[in-house]
């Protein structure tokens, strides 16, 4: 079964700090990485996304840029724009739902990461969680996690296209 989490951070450079840590975790086979991404918000709360399946060795990664793009637009997007979008709206968070990721999650996700924060989505496995969870101390990282059944990640593969 894979687990998303999403780890939070106080500013950019932990963040950065911590891909790098990833990195060496994956190595001494700690963990397993099949996707992820970097969130950041500048000071004026602009977001912006990058994928990091290269930068973690994952090649495309697991659920691609499409799935991180989907749940970006989730997290920044949709509780702007709020009731405008109406039916569309309850219909993507809904489908969310149906791939184990729920509104409650996404809503924890966009309240976490303020102007000047940012965050890391990991998909991963295989976690050998007391020495990764000691690895991520020394980053102050705040952990908000979720996990996925083998038939939820699959209905997210699904929905993409992937």
């Amino acid at each position: 079964m894979s687990t998303l989490s999403v780890l939070t951070f106080a500013d950019s450079m932990s963040a950065q700090q911590m891909t790098s840590k990833l990195k060496e975790l994956q190595q001494q086979n700690l963990i397993k990485i099949e996707d992820a991404a970097l969130i950041q918000r500048d000071m004026n709360g602009k977001p912006k996304i990058k994928h990091l399946a290269k930068e973690m060795g994952t090649g495309a990664g697991a659920l691609g840029g499409a799935f991180w793009g989907l749940l970006f637009g989730l997290i920044f997007f949709i509780p702007v724009v709020g009731a405008a979008v109406g039916a569309a709206t309850g219909a993507i968070i809904g489908r969310m739902s149906d791939l184990g990721i729920d509104n409650d999650f996404i809503k924890k996700i966009g309240e976490s990461i303020q102007p000047g924060q940012a965050a890391l989505c990991l998909l991963t496995s295989s976690v050998v969680l007391d020495k990764v969870k000691d690895a991520i101390k020394p980053f102050n990282a705040r952990l908000l996690e979720t996990s996925l059944s083998k038939e939820d990640e699959a209905k997210v593969r699904e929905a993409l296209g992937i």
